[in-house]
């Protein structure tokens, strides 16, 4: 180890079982109640309660030196000189290292290779990493970073996404990550009424409770290896192979344990500098951020503007609709290609759209950088359609669960960007089955404003409000959506081992359930995470349980036909007469011997593959952009103190199509969790951001939902199985975020009477009514023009619609 040992308990290359992920020991619960449909524990379960569980932050080596990161003060500035001889002279400092020291190629990125890992002459955030040190001990890291004599020369910082098409680049690629334009059907007919407004959204932070850490060492055959927190550690493993110049066999990952994620662990951050530190000095490095740093690091919810102009006929059934939405990425790429598509395709919401056109674009900015988050782009496009439809009811007397009923989606239909709805569509189920759910009653355990006189009962309003959302499910647009898992079985004893970030999900649950159902093990032990077994992609979309979980399901079904045909010709039989349930291997029905005495001693093992069915990209023939879609409804209702602008959430009804229930009590977590961080979107999470410089990076000034702040939540669900996966399992962990910012917001309309275009809704917006009306406009129906081609038509002169969408009143283009 040229100086250092590796982490305690773990060799060089050798894959471990140890806690680092919570995953990797065995759990023997009984048989009859541990399989698909039952509320299984989690095995990191009581290590977690106990306070025993191991985070990324615990890490730890003998002869660990300690990494830290000199981040730019200037959203935008050239790099006239770096002096590092001071910082390098001090006693205990190891390695300083710039971009100059960088070895392989010097750029990284999950989809345009556009990021410097460490700033090359420019810096184009505030925050943006500018040097890295590794140093005996924290402080000693610290002196050296001070020591770091760094010019700069700040340039003009670009801050307004408005002005970025126009404005000079502040990056070699352009201002524009992506530009989106489509049409269908007639976007010119219309209804009698049209609404329109222009809604904006805030950036949210994934605020997972424990900041980012990882631990590298260098390996005997010249590599390096990391422990870290991730949501994927193949894309890890790429970037860092990308800076460090080293092939991928050369790479080794493992998760270790992580403390949320949301979103903000699928691009790199301190793990390439890590891998750098460590190679570097031949020593174990470990780097953890503190909170501001982890504010500043890694990615948030991109916020942006959203235009919209829904025209309806005289029965509130949709005629056309058009929108325009601006996203801003900030200084780098990340998945802002990715997200606009999302938000434009889906401004449609769950309703039939036959006419309409959609534009939009994702922008460079000198802003911190934006990329995934829980919902990825969809959040707002929700609450941007959810606003819309309110403002159709209101304007023909409509109920709002009335509108939404007439014109949910249904199986067969076809949305906006070309794509049939050929799996189960229960809009109108889920509409239906929030609507039963029971109403709070009594007044609020808690007035508005919490506790004291801050709320009197003459200005308190009490609104109830309704959404729907559609979310897409898994990867899009031609994106590889795939995973693959190992399962080995011996004695009645099951291991699982996929590259699947366990982030709190709980796949880890999933995994074991799987193996019980199929394989009737008496236990099953889910191992770490790690690069050693092929990708099983980036836990994200929604995806895992679809993608990971049937990789499981396939590689266990492979090890059953395996033991099944053992004792086939062990005992002259036919293998097809061969079932397991519940541990037991039948013959005809009939028990021949437990799983765990069929074939003393042997182990069956299997390697299995899943690929979803491809999608495409926007305006392909093929017209499959996305895998799949689930749908969401949701009922709030708040109480309002009018004068003082403060709102309590009193419940929160949901009804979700979740295809087949797989672990009940993880599904509710899944609902709640995401319901109440959707209600931090619409109340009070915003990370604010001026003259390009994050202003809150804490939990004190950003503020995020705490128990007192939940509602009740009340709970059903749609069980309509998803074609073509095993026991019809399908995500369910983006769409209550998606539908609770919509919700809230609609519900608080619903008691003070006023627009309230943006989130967060502030106490301020309440009070002072700040926020311009939509507007309502009634006009002589023009029914669709038949001649027009059908299909979609995608825009091959962007600037044309754009145009045509701002002489008819829409805001100035970006």
């Amino acid at each position: 180890m040229n100086g250092g040992g590796a982490p305690s308990g773990i060799g060089g290359r050798t894959p471990s079982s140890s806690p680092l992920a919570g995953s990797g020991r065995a759990s023997g619960r009984g048989q009859a109640h541990s399989g698909i449909g039952s509320s299984v524990r989690r095995p990191d379960g009581p290590a977690k309660v106990r306070g025993e569980f191991s985070y990324a932050g615990d890490l730890a080596a003998e002869g660990m030196l300690i990494g830290d990161t000199l981040r730019s003060p200037h959203p935008h500035a050239r790099i006239t000189r770096i002096d590092l001889t001071a910082a390098r002279a001090l006693p205990g400092v190891h390695a300083v290292l710039t971009a100059d020291d960088v070895p392989g190629d010097l750029h990284v990125g999950l989809t345009l290779r556009d990021e410097p890992v460490l700033a090359d002459r420019v810096v184009r955030y505030a925050g943006e990493p500018v040097a890295v040190v590794a140093a005996v001990d924290a402080a000693t890291a610290r002196r050296a970073l001070r020591a770091i004599e760094v010019d700069y020369e700040p340039l003009p910082a670009l801050t307004d996404p408005e002005l970025a098409r126009d404005a000079d680049p502040v990056h070699p690629d352009g201002n524009v990550y992506r530009h989106v334009a489509y049409s269908c059907g007639d976007p010119d007919a219309r209804g009698v009424v049209t609404v329109e407004n222009t809604y904006r959204i805030g950036m949210q932070d994934p605020a997972f409770l424990a900041p980012e850490a990882g631990l590298a060492w260098p390996t005997p055959d010249g590599g390096v290896a990391l422990d870290v927190a991730t949501q994927w550690l193949h894309s890890d493993q790429r970037q860092i192979g990308w800076a460090t110049g080293l092939p991928p066999e050369k790479v080794h990952l493992r998760l270790a344990g992580v403390g949320g994620a949301f979103g903000g662990r699928e691009d790199v951050t301190l793990q390439v500098h890590a891998c750098l530190l460590a190679l570097a000095t031949g020593r174990p490095v470990k780097v953890e951020y503190t909170r501001e740093e982890s504010f500043l690091a890694h990615r948030q919810r991109h916020p942006g503007s959203i235009w919209l102009r829904h025209s309806a006929d005289a029965d509130g059934r949709i005629v056309s609709v058009e929108g325009r939405v601006l996203l801003d990425g900030g200084a780098y790429a990340s998945t802002s290609p990715v997200v606009i598509t999302n938000t434009v395709t889906l401004l449609q919401g769950p309703y039939r759209v036959d006419n309409g056109r959609f534009e939009g674009w994702s922008v460079r900015t000198n802003n911190p950088s934006c990329g995934a988050m829980r919902g990825f782009g969809v959040p707002q496009a929700a609450f941007a359609h959810e606003a819309q439809l309110d403002a159709l009811a209101s304007a023909l007397g409509l109920d709002p669960v009335e509108i939404r009923l007439r014109n949910a989606l249904q199986r067969g239909d076809v949305a906006t960007f070309g794509q049939r709805f050929d799996a189960p569509t229960p809009v109108r189920e889920v509409i239906e089955g929030v609507a039963r759910l029971p109403l709070p009653e009594g007044p609020a355990r808690k007035a508005p404003g919490g506790v004291g006189r801050s709320a009197e009962g003459g200005t308190v309003r009490r609104g109830i409000g309704y959404a729907v959302s559609i979310k897409n499910l898994a990867f899009s647009e031609g994106h590889v959506d795939e995973s693959t898992a190992e399962v080995s079985l011996c004695d009645g004893h099951a291991t699982v081992h996929t590259a699947c970030a366990e982030v709190g999900q709980g796949f880890v649950t999933v995994a074991e359930q799987v193996a019980r159902t199929v394989l009737g093990a008496s236990t099953v032990e889910v191992t770490q995470p790690d690069t050693l077994v092929a990708s099983a992609g980036s836990t994200s979309a929604s995806r895992q349980t679809m993608a990971s979980g049937t990789a499981v399901h396939r590689a266990c079904l492979a090890v059953r036909d395996r033991l099944l045909g053992r004792l086939a010709r062990a005992h002259g039989l036919d293998a097809a007469e061969l079932t397991i349930a519940d541990g037991v291997v039948c013959a005809a029905g009939k028990p021949l011997t437990s799983v765990a005495a069929a074939a003393p001693g042997q182990t069956f093992r299997a390697t299995e593959h899943f690929q979803h069915p491809d999608t495409f990209p926007l305006g392909s023939p093929e017209a499959r952009m996305y895998v799949g879609f689930g749908f969401s409804a949701q009922r709030a209702v708040v109480d309002v103190d009018v004068e003082l602008g403060l709102v309590t959430v009193v419940q929160i009804a949901s009804c979700q199509d979740v295809g087949t229930v797989v672990n009940p009590t993880q599904l509710l977590g899944q609902i709640e969790g995401g319901i109440v961080q959707g209600m931090g979107l619409a109340l009070m999470e915003e990370v604010v951001v001026i003259d390009g410089r994050i202003t809150n990076p804490d939990l004190q000034d950003y503020l995020i939902p705490t128990i007192v702040d939940a509602p009740e939540i009340v709970s059903t669900y749609v069980t309509d199985p998803e074609p073509g996966m095993p026991h019809g399992w399908k995500g369910v962990g983006e769409p209550p975020l998606v539908t609770a910012v919509p919700v809230v917001a609609a519900a608080v309309r619903a008691a003070t009477g006023l627009p309230l275009p943006a989130v967060p809704i502030r106490p301020e917006h309440i009070a002072l009514g700040i926020g311009a009306p939509p507007t309502v406009t009634w006009t002589t129906p023009r029914p669709p023009d038949p001649s027009r081609p059908p299909g979609v038509v995608v825009d091959e002169e962007p600037d044309a619609a754009l145009g045509t969408m701002a002489e008819e009143g829409a805001p100035p283009g970006p």
